[in-house]
């Protein structure tokens, strides 16, 4: 299975940066905030500031594995 990486902009706590994810992770992300009622901006601001030096990219990845790994 091949699946694209997707580049988007996102603005994290007053500065714009860029993230880089594969196409099933933005969806999962989308999922996971409107399962919470917040934005998906929102949610990587959270991510962000929990991430203790890890890049935001790997973050987000073991963040929404971990949210799959806690539903199954």
């Amino acid at each position: 299975m091949t699946t694209g990486v997707t580049k988007r902009s996102v603005m994290i706590a007053g500065h714009r940066t860029s993230v880089s994810l594969e196409d099933p992770f933005w969806e999962a992300l989308r999922e996971i905030a409107a399962a919470r009622g917040q934005s998906v901006q929102a949610l990587i601001g959270g991510i962000d500031a929990e991430r203790e030096g890890q890049n935001l990219s790997s973050a987000i990845r073991v963040f929404v594995l971990a949210n799959v790994r806690a539903g199954a």
